[in-house]
């Protein structure tokens, strides 16, 4: 049958590159889509171009131009959008409608991969608002894609280490605290972190997989399920110092919200899910789901003690 073609929609972005790189490295053929619209955004020029030379092939296309999604997405056999969904970059979940109706005009994908990566959207409907907006405008792309008859998977990636782990979980910073540090709760409520390069690696794995077709895919590696305390332990360990813990209750969380712009609150509500209610981790993976490190266990994971080190 040989590796599937690959189009990679939204390949400049945080984790859009590391797919690029992950489909490469597994042996794809694998495509970008250059879109006009980059202008004269020099940084996602020269990204695209370091593509090209990493063995990519620059497709041209534009969400406001149909006809060249559907074009570009012809030349391909899967799918894979990772385009933004945080509200403090750009928020772009709904337009992939259009390349929903791409892949069903040109009626050759055999799985398209939408972007997700985060918390199943699935199970967020109580989620709270602002940030409950990410979800039910991703349950509205699946919805298409499901009306469409598109082979589909889902990849729910849990937290990226760049943004939950060098940072033990503090808000508006990305690296460690020097003396003080906030533990949600208890701080023993658990989350699963991840390599970002890791959960790379993982979605192009399913590509050509029938056991991912048409199911979600959720990344929890048992030796990356931690609790917050469990992270600051380690850290502490690595670091030779230990933290002033300040415990913060979910009641004082939710009115630190009241005063920040829509952004922070659509943010701060997720982290709330996840910190609080252990919204990765509180349920059984169904008959509708597939574990990655089950699927996959020649993927040796970065375990979060290494991820750390290199903030020493």
């Amino acid at each position: 049958m040989g590796k599937s073609k690959v189009l990679v929609v939204g390949a400049t972005g945080y984790i859009g590159k590391r797919i690029v790189k992950a489909s490469l490295d597994q042996g794809h053929i694998t495509y970008v889509l250059q879109r006009h619209e980059i202008g004269l955004d020099i940084d996602k020029l020269q990204l695209l171009l370091s593509f090209k030379k990493q063995g990519a092939r620059l497709v041209e296309g534009s969400f406001s131009d149909q006809k060249s999604l559907v074009e570009a997405v012809k030349k391909v056999d899967v799918v894979i959008c990772t385009l933004s969904g945080v509200h403090f970059k750009s928020h772009s979940i709904l337009m992939q409608l259009k390349l929903v109706d791409a892949i069903k005009e040109a009626g050759n994908v055999k799985r398209f991969l939408p972007s997700e990566f985060g918390m199943d959207p699935a199970r967020m409907g109580h989620a709270l608002a602002p940030g409950r907006e990410t979800f039910d405008q991703k349950m509205i792309v699946r919805k298409a894609i499901e009306e469409a008859e598109i082979p589909f998977t889902y990849v729910t990636a849990s937290c990226f280490a760049g943004y939950f782990v060098g940072n033990l979980s503090q808000l508006e910073t990305l690296t460690p605290p020097k003396d003080k540090i906030c533990l949600y709760g208890d701080g023993n409520v658990k989350a699963v972190y991840m390599d970002e390069d890791d959960i790379a690696t993982f979605t192009i794995k399913t590509i050509d997989d029938p056991r991912t077709l048409n199911k979600t895919l959720y990344m929890r590696p048992p030796e990356n399920i931690l609790s917050q305390r469990k992270l600051v332990e380690i850290w502490e360990k690595l670091s030779g110092k230990e933290l002033e813990k300040i415990t913060i209750s979910g009641e004082e969380f939710l009115a630190s919200m009241e005063d920040k712009d829509y952004a922070a609150k659509g943010g701060m509500g997720h982290f709330y899910h996840i910190s609080y209610e252990g919204s990765l981790t509180n349920f059984e993976i169904g008959e509708d789901g597939e574990e990655a490190s089950n699927l996959y266990p020649e993927v040796i994971c970065t375990r979060m003690d290494e991820y750390l080190k290199i903030f020493l």
